[in-house]
Order: C-alpha cells, then structure tokens, then sequence
C-alpha cells in the first residue's frame, strides 16, 4: 500500500501526533519533540496488497482496524520502521495473537491487559527470539522532574501508587529508539 511518498511493509510502526497537549505527550516526547500519543503496527490480512490494516491496543481491547479507518481517526502520523534484524512474520503474529485482550489504562507491565507501546514493545523480537525493545523505566514526570497532578490523581482514584519507575515503554519513546528508522510522514 503507498502511503504519501512511502510503501508500507508489514510490521511498520504508525506513530500518532496528538493536535493537542495530553496527559501521555505532557510526559514524554517523540521523535523530533513530536507530541506522539499511540502506536500501531501496520499488517496485511491477506496476500499480495491487502486489505491493509493496522493492529492497535485501544479501549476496549487490542483490535484490527482497517488503515483507512485509523487514518480517518487521527492527525499526524509518522511511519517507522524496525531497522535491526527482526523476524517481522513472528512479531506481527504475537500481535496478533494478542488481538481481544483488554486495554491496559492503568499501564501496569506484567498484567493481561496492553497499552499501545507495550503490544509492540513485548511482541517485536530479532530472528533469534529476543526483544527488539527492552523495556525502558516508565516515566509519569513532567519537563521539571514532577509526577504531574492527572497522574496523581489518576491513580490515586484507583488506589494506586503511580508505577514511575516501573519497566515499560511509551510510543514517544519507541519513535526514538536507534531500532527504528523514521521513513515518512501522512498526510
């Protein structure tokens, strides 16, 4: 599928820009200081050119959206792909086979539930079965080193600590990573 100037593979990374400032982009920051929010991972459901569709965690659960759909819903996205070598077939399967677990809101590393970064962050592996992303230590801090007041309260209205520290991944974070080659942008 031709996306702008660029061809998609399977298994490219679609980052999303937020048009507005968020409690995800008020915390992190995405390649080039874009404000990314989501990730998703670009798949093929059948042979040869499609239909073209994208694997993505959102609430309710991980789920297949169509491309144009995903399009449709949000701004800026920058494509990415995974430069290292990665057995693309395995890791989009594994996402896959994630397909129908719940939304991890709570963004809690270990638990059934996934968040956008980790469906990619925990299903990316090289061709000898290891992770392509390490987890990274999450971070909930502001440009000034604080937790931020939502997320506070976010989880304090859970009855939760907030999980600063704690191994994760974030879609900002994993535009950056040296494994990932940015290849465009839409529109």
């Amino acid at each position: 599928m031709t996306f702008g100037e660029q061809q998609l593979r399977e298994g490219d990374l679609l980052f999303c820009c937020s048009d507005t400032d968020n409690a995800i982009t008020s915390v992190t920051s995405g390649v080039e200081g874009l404000p990314i929010d989501h990730v998703a991972v670009v798949h093929c459901l059948g042979v040869d050119n499609g239909p073209w569709c994208v694997i993505e965690a959102v609430k309710p659960s991980v789920s297949i959206t169509p491309i144009d759909t995903f399009l449709r819903n949000n701004g800026m996205v920058v494509i990415g792909r995974v430069n290292v070598d990665c057995d693309v077939t395995a890791s989009v399967s594994r996402c896959l086979a994630m397909v129908g677990k719940p939304y991890d809101d709570l963004f809690m590393p270990g638990d059934s539930a996934v968040y956008c970064s980790e469906l990619v962050q925990l299903n990316y592996v090289d061709t000898d079965g290891k992770l392509v992303f390490t987890p990274i230590p999450m971070s909930f801090r502001d440009s000034m080193g604080r937790v931020t007041e939502y997320w506070n309260e976010f989880y304090l209205e859970r009855g939760m600590d907030v999980p600063d520290g704690e191994p994760g991944s974030n879609p900002g974070e994993l535009s950056r990573r040296p494994q990932v080659t940015i290849i465009g942008r839409y529109p």
